[in-house]
C-alpha cells in the first residue's frame, strides 16, 4: 500500500506533470499548431486542403480534431476508468495512454504536410493520450498525499509541469533559430525533430512514476466479463456523487468556469495574434510569460486555500479570471496584454492546481475507486473546453469580433463563482 506524504513517493507522482506537459505546451499550444498550418498551407497552396476527398480550412480541420479527441475521452474515460477500479489496474492503463500520446507525437516528425490524413491521426492520438493518462494520473493524487497535503502536492506537480515544459520549449527554439549549427538541413526539419524530442521527454520522465506508484491491487482479473464490471463500477460511483452536494456544485461550477479557463488560455495567443497584432516570435514569447508565472501562482493558491480554505482560493481566482476577461476588450497595445499576460498566467497556474486538489478532497475518504470519480472530473473539464471554444467562435462569427467573445467568458466566470458558494468548499480543510 502507497504511503501517503512520503517525500519520494510525491516527487515521484509530481514527476508525471513534469513528463507530460511539454505536450500540452508545445504540440497543444505554440509550435505544433503553426506547423500544421504552415505546412498545409505551402502543400495546398491555401488554407483550404484536401481531407480524405473533402475540402475543407486546415485551422477548422484542427479545430474538429483536437475536439474530436476530447469527446473520445469524454466516452471512454468512464468505462476504462471503471475497469481500473474494478481490476485495482490504474498504473497499466496509465501506461497505455502515455505511450500511445508519445509514440503518437514521435510519430509527428513524418507528417510534412501533404500527409495531412496521417498528420491529423497522430494530432488526435496525441491528444488522447495525453487526455487518458491524466484521468488515471490525477487519480493517484488521494493515494500519494492527505487532504492538508493536498494542495501543495498538486500545486508542486504543475509547477514542475511549467518548468519542464518552458525548458524544452527553449530548447525546440534554439533548435529552430540554429538549425545548422545542429547539423540540420532546415528549420522545418529541426521543428520535426522537436516532435521527437517531446515524446521521448513524455516516455522517458514517465518511468519515474511508473517505477514508484502502485496499484492497490484486487483479486478481480481482466475478462470477457470486464467491460460489463467496467460499467457497473461507474454507476455505482455516479450513484454516491449524487448524495454528495458539495461534490455536486462543485462539479456544476468547475464545468462552467472550465468553460472560460480553458478557452481563454488555448486561444490567448490567436488573440494576441488577431487582435493585438502581435508576430509569431512575440507570441511566442507570451506563451513563455504565462507558463513561468503559473509557477508562482500554483504555488500562491495553495497558500491562500492553506489560509482561508478551498472556497476563497477558487473564488478569488475566478474573480480574476473575470476582471481579464473585461481587460481583453479594451487592449489596444502590446505592453498591457504582456501584463495582462502575466495575471493570466498567475490564475492559470492557481485555478488548475487548486480545482485539483479540490475535487481530491471531495473523494469519500473510504473509497478505492479513485479514477472513477476522477472520470466525472475529466468528463467535465473536457466538456468544458469543447462547449467553450465551441461559443467563443460562433460569438466571433456572429459579432466578427474576438473582443466581444473574450468579454463574453467573463459569463462563466460569474456563473462559476455563484454556483461555487453553494459548494461550501472552506470546510474541507477542518
Amino acid at each position: 500500500m502507497l504511503q501517503k506524504n512520503d517525500k519520494k513517493l510525491i516527487n515521484a507522482w509530481a514527476s508525471f506533470d513534469w513528463a507530460n506537459s511539454v505536450y500540452n505546451l508545445i504540440i497543444t499550444t505554440a509550435i505544433f499548431p503553426v506547423y500544421f498550418l504552415g505546412t498545409t498551407e505551402d502543400f495546398f497552396k491555401g488554407e483550404e486542403l484536401l481531407f480524405f476527398g473533402m475540402n475543407i480550412s486546415n485551422s477548422v480541420l484542427y479545430s474538429y480534431a483536437i475536439s474530436f479527441s476530447f469527446l473520445i475521452i469524454v466516452f471512454i474515460s468512464p468505462i476504462l476508468s471503471g475497469i481500473a477500479d474494478y481490476s485495482g489496474k490504474k498504473k497499466r492503463f496509465m501506461k497505455f495512454f502515455t505511450y500511445l500520446g508519445s509514440f503518437a507525437c514521435m510519430g509527428l516528425y513524418f507528417f510534412t504536410g501533404e500527409n495531412v490524413e496521417y498528420g491529423i491521426l497522430c494530432a488526435v492520438l496525441g491528444s488522447v493520450g495525453f487526455a487518458g493518462s491524466l484521468v488515471f494520473y490525477n487519480s493517484f493524487l488521494p493515494e500519494v498525499a492527505t487532504v492538508d497535503k493536498m494542495d501543495s502536492v498538486s500545486a508542486k506537480g504543475f509547477s514542475l509541469g511549467y518548468i519542464g515544459s518552458v525548458i524544452l520549449l527553449i530548447v525546440n527554439l534554439v533548435l529552430f533559430q540554429s538549425y545548422e549549427s545542429f547539423g540540420f538541413e532546415s528549420g522545418l526539419l529541426a521543428t520535426r525533430f522537436g516532435f521527437i524530442l517531446v515524446g521521448v521527454w513524455w516516455l522517458g520522465f514517465a518511468q519515474i512514476a511508473f517505477y514508484y506508484l502502485k496499484d492497490k491491487e484486487t483479486t478481480n482479473s481482466i475478462s470477457k466479463e470486464i467491460l460489463g464490471k467496467g460499467k457497473e463500477q461507474i454507476l455505482q460511483v455516479l450513484k454516491k456523487v449524487k448524495t454528495m452536494p458539495s461534490m455536486n456544485f462543485y462539479l456544476v461550477s468547475f464545468f462552467i468556469f472550465s468553460m472560460g479557463v480553458q478557452t481563454v488560455m488555448l486561444l490567448a495567443p490567436l488573440f494576441a495574434n488577431k487582435v493585438i497584432g502581435m508576430e509569431s516570435d512575440e507570441m511566442i514569447l507570451v506563451v513563455l510569460i504565462i507558463q513561468i508565472v503559473a509557477i508562482g501562482g500554483s504555488y500562491f493558491f495553495a497558500w491562500l486555500s492553506r489560509k482561508k480554505g478551498n472556497g476563497t482560493s477558487i473564488s478569488t481566482a475566478l474573480i480574476i479570471w473575470g476582471i481579464i476577461c473585461v481587460a481583453g476588450y479594451f487592449l489596444n497595445s502590446k505592453i498591457p496584454f504582456y501584463v495582462m499576460a502575466m495575471f493570466l498566467g498567475f490564475v492559470m497556474g492557481g485555478i488548475q492546481s487548486i480545482s485539483r486538489s479540490t475535487y481530491s478532497k471531495l473523494i469519500p475518504k473510504d473509497t478505492s475507486n479513485h479514477a472513477s470519480f476522477f472520470s466525472f472530473y475529466d468528463i467535465t473539464e473536457k466538456l468544458g473546453i469543447v462547449i467553450g471554444t465551441f461559443s467563443y467562435g460562433l460569438i466571433d462569427q456572429i459579432t466578427g469580433s474576438m473582443r466581444i467573445s473574450m468579454l463574453c467568458m467573463t459569463l462563466f466566470f460569474i456563473t462559476g463563482f455563484v454556483i461555487l458558494q453553494k459548494a461550501k468548499l472552506n470546510a474541507l480543510n477542518n
